[in-house]
């Protein structure tokens, strides 16, 4: 067990906590979210994604959101993009510091309803991003994979999959006389379990032991706080995390949100990992995010902090 002595917290709840909610929540609540959020510490923060309207409803006032936001020097504030073009409207914003991530996923079935592509599509179409980055100055930091840890659809995957899809991506953006620095494992349906984690990121580092690998988990069953332990005792030093636990995916049948920023803090610094994150602001951040969305959030911390 080698534990990190600091761990990086990717906020994303500010576009996770409310993509699948029914009722539409105002731009200035989420510009109020995007405040409380700026003042944890927090390094960076996904406030909202470019994405069509009719698909994903709460979007639709992405461009609003990117406009009023506040800046707080020191923080990073990102937008998701599912394709080249959403990266494109996103620079297009110019008041953003996103980095160039490949979108893919290990199941073929959640990619078509997410992305309305295939995985060998998606691979395909990576020269199409480089582009896209190339255009604007950037070069390729990561691949978001999906589903890395099986899907409500299909089941779960062989190691064997998940690695050919990385190796598949990596000889693309290779083709084209660049590098892929990072991998993001996705936990889109929250179906890890701690042994499935470490054995995964075990083959990952095995078979690419120059890729930085991070963690993108949600805790639809139960496990997604014993899943962050066992990346923790994997060295993992990054995780994708969402404030009060809010959020799930609307193309991820019956998924939860991401694990709960504030907990994973917690955790962490109770383990003498550092992390940079106010709790006491977190906790704040977490209350107000259960008076946006009007229901008790997953999250734990929060609910014992005065």
């Amino acid at each position: 067990m080698t534990l990190p002595t600091s761990v990086r917290i990717r906020e994303v709840g500010a576009r996770e906590g409310f993509q699948t909610l029914q009722t539409v929540v105002s731009t200035a609540q989420k510009l109020e979210l995007i405040a409380a959020l700026s003042e944890t510490g927090v390094r960076e923060i996904e406030i909202t994604a470019m994405v069509r309207a009719d698909k994903v409803p709460q979007m639709s006032d992405a461009e609003e959101v990117i406009r009023q936001f506040v800046r707080k020097p020191g923080v990073r504030y990102t937008a998701l993009y599912l394709n080249p073009r959403g990266f494109v409207r996103a620079e297009e914003t110019n008041r953003l510091d996103n980095e160039g991530w490949l979108y893919g996923a290990v199941s073929e079935t959640f990619l078509k309803k997410n992305a309305n592509v295939s995985v060998a599509e998606s691979i395909q179409a990576i020269p199409e991003w480089l582009t896209a980055f190339a255009s604007r100055g950037k070069k390729p930091q990561g691949l978001m994979l999906s589903t890395a840890f099986g899907c409500n659809y299909e089941g779960s995957f062989p190691d064997s999959k998940v690695l050919q899809v990385i190796r598949s991506s990596i000889e693309k953006v290779e083709q084209a006389g660049s590098q892929l620095p990072e991998v993001c494992l996705a936990d889109t349906m929250g179906r890890a379990t701690p042994e499935m984690l470490k054995r995964l990121v075990g083959a990952v580092r095995a078979q690419f032991p120059s890729l930085y690998v991070s963690l993108h988990l949600h805790d639809t069953r139960g496990s997604g706080m014993a899943n962050v332990y066992a990346g923790l005792e994997m060295g993992v030093d990054c995780f994708d995390t969402s404030v009060g636990g809010m959020g799930g995916c609307p193309f991820a049948k019956g998924a939860a949100g991401n694990v709960c920023s504030e907990d994973v803090a917690y955790l962490c610094e109770e383990m003498g990992i550092a992390t940079n994150v106010n709790l006491d602001a977190y906790c704040r951040a977490a209350r107000l995010a259960e008076r946006i969305v009007g229901t008790p959030l997953p999250g734990k911390l929060y609910k014992s902090c005065t």
